[in-house]
């Protein structure tokens, strides 16, 4: 193994091995450019190879990964195997948000949203527990163990309209992430949540795309609103690349801290959350969506 340029706020000495999955854009995307730049070893994974092509050009190995199909899971581990032996950091990224009311959301709207935000991300985990086991007995540089770092969001920590398949999912995974760092701890393997507030990528575009607004929809006088969900996480949104340096910066931490927040918002609307009366801070979201003076 290599010795990297020392970086800041990392207590490590050697290369890392890093997989990171949804890499087409965002954060993914930043994320895996800043890790190379570090001078790690960097597998940067997406469903369609061809939307890594400028990850691919700039030195990073690039894999298509499917995070909701097994066979794509494993071959993509596969590889890491056979080249490398073992995973420092696996960065569960990949995820979309569904759009739309509850109510409006089909039993496969909501099943698409969880397998992908959810489940895949413990498949993914499990895929690779050989390969973080490796690096925990094998050594890699650092003082505690293999990561895993789930990227959850700050609104799986509040449930905004017009959102609440993504919100909950998120809140899902975050409760699993902490299950799993209880969990995979005696392995020597430490698991962190990242929690983001607003970062720009192409989310908010994939987002609207996704909305669901049925014809007979009870809610087609607030489409307005629907839309504006859609688009939130981008309005003043922070940059990818700057919002990405100080999460590189904690996953490289000999000991990294359980949770990471950061990007727009991040600090603001959980202290709202946590100190407003519920009705209050249901206004709030209320107003900002349209819903307030909205008579159906």
């Amino acid at each position: 193994r290599t010795h990297c340029p020392p970086c800041a706020g990392a207590a490590h000495t050697m290369t890392q091995c890093i997989l990171i999955t949804g890499c087409s854009s965002g954060i993914g995307a930043a994320l895996a450019r800043e890790f190379h730049r570090r001078g790690h070893t960097v597998y940067a994974t997406a469903r369609r190879l061809e939307s890594l092509a400028s990850l691919q050009q700039a030195g990073l190995r690039t894999l298509a990964l499917d995070v909701n199909d097994d066979a794509s899971i494993a071959a993509a581990m596969a590889v890491v195997h056979r080249e490398q032996g073992r995973l420092d950091v696996l960065v569960n990224n990949a995820g979309f948000s569904q759009v739309g009311a509850v109510l409006d959301l089909t039993r496969d709207d909501l099943r698409h949203q969880y397998e992908t935000n959810v489940i895949a991300p413990m498949a993914v985990t499990r895929a690779a527990l050989p390969l973080l086991r490796a690096a925990a007995i094998g050594g890699s540089g650092r003082t505690s163990g293999p990561v895993i770092a789930n990227i959850g969001s700050i609104v799986g920590l509040f449930t905004t309209p017009f959102a609440g398949a993504y919100c909950s999912s998120k809140a899902a995974l975050h409760a699993l992430s902490d299950a799993l760092r209880m969990e995979v701890a005696p392995f020597g393997i430490q698991v962190v949540t990242v929690q983001p507030g607003g970062v720009q990528s192409s989310f908010g575009a994939h987002a609207e795309a996704a909305i669901q607004l049925p014809a007979d929809s009870l809610y087609r006088g607030v489409e307005k609103g629907i839309h504006a969900r859609a688009q939130a996480g981008q309005v003043g949104a922070t940059p990818a690349e700057v919002f990405v340096i100080p999460v590189v910066d904690a996953l490289l931490q000999a000991s990294p801290p359980v949770r990471v927040r950061g990007g727009k918002g991040s600090t603001l609307f959980p202290l709202l959350k946590l100190l407003l009366p519920t009705r209050r801070f249901d206004a709030i979201l209320s107003r900002k969506f349209g819903l307030s003076d909205w008579k159906p």
